[in-house]
């Protein structure tokens, strides 16, 4: 016989096989947690999720080279591999637990409980959390995972007549039906509330769906005929919203009901705040206008840019009706902060949204309305910033402050306050590694300068002399170029190697730099092997 510290009740000696059923009692309550908080969470709010709120928590307090590493390695899979580590994190620490429990019961559940609290906490005190029901989802499903693993090992270790076999079968038989029946009813209400969804995303949904864009008052200008190549393997003149870019903190998309969405404009030297809807935006002038936008985490020859065609309203009309001046004209905050409804804050030159370059509230996207993943209902486009400075997705507040008053998300974790686009050039094609066939390989990407156009492109083979690539016809200084060069490819292993040249005569630089702080910069190469020949 062997005693508990729960009761002091004799119970049978545990065994292996009772610690493999314990554990996996502690994997099934951390499981049955998590199921019911994602479930009570669909009804209070999708980012007061557990494993959400402690995924964000991670994100706000991990360094920003480790941040830098996860987005080079995993690209837009960092946050799928976060929450995928989250939770097997979360499955060890159950299994823990589950052996924990049982030498000492309630101390077990107790712990359950207690990662419920930080879960709680983590959701509570999120930027973008305006209310403690966040607590609730965590709170419940701990408070059932506790129950349920308490309930389980009393089933497996229970005080019998017989301490034989036959009462050991006995116990775990009572465990195993326990715990199936509990398992399937958390994943059938996991899949419940699933297919019913939640009501937060269906109004969100619903309300985009009802969004019906105007007819711009300054339409963008016709795209040239020759600033689309037709050249296979490079980039499009236009990305697609499907596979445009996206690189933010959010581990899940914000869902925001576009009829409920308010835009507060206030500040240092704001003469009068403004309050504007959706509705209030659209019915102002509008612009369209195509803007190329670039990450400042995107390395030389990386994918994080793309070229839209973007629809929404002159930011600097709102300013200046709000009173604001830049710092040109004498204006008291040279700041402007943009904030998420999740929290994130971003900082922008208040003289760079006011020098004339079409700075936009957007809310059109390639002729539809914003996707989510881009910052459905408005974003803030920027032509000529990398977006961490300029690019806030699902904005909700401005703010004019100062750069000395105020430093926003980025700033405190390595990143530079001010950071215009560097002059980058990308060969899409012949991919690295690829093995083309001797003669004329048409070697062809992208070349972008964000506000200052790009005058020149230029191709090296190995160490040989610079050749002019063909430029594509520009179609504003804000977006990128496709280039060409045709190159007489001999057999063999070969170096190709671009560089580009912005309007204003600059040349980017051959030493390769890290993104940190202010973007990447220098030459991209690939490596081919040109096959055939005797």
């Amino acid at each position: 016989m062997n005693a508990t510290s729960d009761g002091h009740r004799p119970v049978r000696e545990a065994t292996r096989t009772d610690r493999l059923l314990a554990a996996l009692g502690g994997l099934l309550a951390a499981y049955v947690s998590l199921a019911v908080a994602d479930l009570v969470a669909s009804r209070v709010r999708p980012e007061a999720s557990p494993v959400v709120a402690v995924g964000g928590a991670f994100v706000d307090r991990t360094p920003a080279a480790l941040k830098d590493w996860a987005i080079r390695t995993f690209g837009e899979n960092d946050k799928a591999v976060l929450q995928l580590g989250i939770l097997l994190v979360l499955a060890l620490l159950a299994v823990g637990i589950g052996l924990l429990a049982l030498r000492r019961r309630a101390l077990g559940s107790a712990a359950v409980g207690a990662f419920g609290v930080l879960g709680a906490l983590a959701a509570v005190t999120r930027p973008d959390s305006d209310s403690a029901v966040d607590a609730v989802p965590s709170l419940v499903g701990a408070a059932l995972g506790a129950l349920l693993l308490y309930v389980l090992i009393g089933r497996l270790l229970a005080p019998r007549a017989g301490t034989g076999t036959a009462a050991a079968r006995a116990d775990r038989r009572s465990f195993l039906v326990v715990a199936a029946s509990t398992g399937l009813a958390a994943t059938g209400a996991a899949a419940l509330g699933r297919a019913v969804g939640s009501p937060v995303e269906e109004n969100a949904t619903a309300s985009r769906a009802a969004v019906r864009l105007p007819r711009p008052a300054s339409p963008a200008q016709p795209v040239p005929a020759g600033a689309r190549l037709a050249v296979p393997g490079i980039s499009p003149f236009t990305t697609p919203n499907r596979d445009f870019y996206r690189v933010d903190t959010a581990l899940v998309v914000p869902k925001v009901d576009a009829n409920r969405w308010r835009l507060r404009l206030h500040g240092t030297g704001v003469r009068e705040e403004l309050t504007l809807t959706l509705r209030d935006l659209m019915a102002r002038r509008t612009v369209e206008r195509d803007i190329t936008l670039a990450c400042v985490s995107n390395e030389v020859g990386g994918p994080y840019v793309g070229n839209a065609r973007w629809l929404g309203v002159p930011l600097a009309d709102l300013l200046r009706e709000a009173g604001v001046r830049p710092p040109s004209e004498g204006g008291s905050a040279d700041q402007l902060v943009a904030r998420s409804v999740d929290g994130m804050t971003i900082g922008t030159p208040v003289e760079d949204v006011m020098d004339g370059r079409d700075a936009l509230l957007a809310f059109g996207m390639n002729g539809e309305p914003l996707p989510f993943e881009h910052g459905f209902p408005v974003r803030m486009v920027v032509p000529g910033l990398y977006g961490y400075v300029s690019a806030c997705k699902w904005i909700e507040s401005i703010e004019l402050t100062t750069f000395d008053a105020y430093d926003a998300y980025w700033v405190p974790r390595g990143w530079a306050a001010e950071a215009p686009v560097k002059t980058q050039s990308r060969i899409d094609t012949p991919r690295p590694f690829g093995r083309p066939a001797a003669g004329t390989v048409m070697v062809a990407g992208v070349a972008w300068a964000q506000h200052r156009g790009v005058r020149r492109v230029e191709v090296r083979v190995d160490d040989g002399p610079w050749q002019e690539a063909r430029l594509a016809a520009e179609d504003t200084r804000d977006t990128w170029r496709q280039w060409t060069y045709p190159w007489e490819a001999a057999p063999g292993r070969h170096t190709l190697t671009v560089r580009a040249t912005d309007g204003t005569g600059a040349t980017q630089p051959e030493r390769r730099t890290a993104t940190m702080p202010d973007g990447a910069q220098g030459w991209h190469s690939v490596v081919v092997t040109v096959e055939g020949g005797e």
